[in-house]
């Protein structure tokens, strides 16, 4: 049996060897260090890198942390909300502003300011952003699945920072499945009143299926949970694979039975993650511990490349 190692911190410390410091420590401390170990395998791996991203993430400030994962190669699959796709392209033109989670919000409504706990966005934003969506949406006569038709509305935006257009020119697929759930589905509702436009979304499970099946073996950051945790894990189901590698960080928890608190062990019994699998999940606020996580990843991958 071990002993824990009581935490040493030093001015000056690195990241890196602060979540190193985590390993013999209890409670969420060790499940952060192990996390950091299983991402580290999986973007230094052959794996292909599923990132499921819940929540209002973009809002709150990670944004440029998920742009510049999928910029270095290090998510080959996003599954994501409407919402944070929308605030990306929000990003584009307007930044979100602080503000309080005990604000007046018949006062801010007054004022034209919409809340999301402590971020506020002004109308105008929105303005611009249904402007913008009605400049760039496509018509099609012919369906195109929901992968498409964010690839060609990351094709006409410029903001290299967006994750939109970091995918687009990355190549990598991001998949929308509640994709009406958001201001592009209401948006793409109303362009197609009086334009050709059909998003075949039951193709994308044919895409991400098939990524599945090509992969040598997969592994899967999950932020939050919901439909892009679900609509990401299910798609092993009807393959003969399974995630070896999963990582989930989350403030729910198991007791209600809702999939944003499931264990990532429950998903072993419906055939989603290995019995062999490496997995772990973080309870806290995703803003703190996925930064943590990412920078002591890459510090460790960067040391990694500058030693060979």
């Amino acid at each position: 049996m071990q002993s824990v190692r009581q935490m040493e911190i030093d001015a000056g410390m690195s990241i890196e060897d602060l979540v190193a410091n985590m390993e013999h420590c209890g409670f969420g401390a060790r499940r952060l260090f192990e996390a950091t170990s299983i991402y580290e395998q999986m973007l230094g791996g052959s794996y292909t890198k599923f990132f499921a991203l819940s929540g209002a993430m973009v809002p709150a400030g990670l944004r440029n942390v998920i742009s510049g994962l999928i910029r270095d190669g290090y998510i080959d699959v996003l599954v994501t909300t409407g919402a944070n796709l929308v605030h990306d392209i929000i990003e584009c033109f307007g930044s979100h502003c602080l503000g309080a989670p005990d604000s007046d919000d018949a006062a801010l409504r007054l004022a034209g300011l919409s809340r999301i706990y402590d971020v506020v966005v002004p109308d105008e934003h929105f303005i611009k952003f249904e402007e913008l969506m009605q400049s760039i949406l496509p018509q099609r006569a012919n369906p195109i699945s929901g992968t498409e038709f964010l690839r060609l509305i990351g094709s006409q935006i410029s903001d290299s920072k967006s994750i939109l257009r970091s995918a687009y020119e990355r190549h990598v697929p991001v998949f929308c499945p509640a994709l009406s759930d958001s201001m592009i589905g209401l948006q793409s509702w109303l362009f197609r009143q009086n334009r050709a436009l059909y998003v075949d979304t039951l193709a994308d499970v044919k895409e991400i299926v098939d990524i599945c099946y090509q992969s040598n073996g997969a592994g899967i950051m999950i932020i939050g949970g919901g439909v892009p945790k679900n609509f990401a894990l299910q798609s092993m189901l009807v393959t003969p694979r399974s995630f070896d590698l999963a990582v989930q960080l989350t403030t729910d928890t198991p007791e209600n039975g809702g999939l944003s608190g499931a264990t990532l062990s429950e998903a072993i019994s419906w055939g989603k993650i290995s019995e062999n699998a490496r997995y772990v999940t973080v309870y806290g606020d995703a803003t703190i511990t996925f930064p943590f996580i990412a920078a002591a990843t890459l510090s460790r991958l960067e040391k990694k490349k500058l030693s060979h």
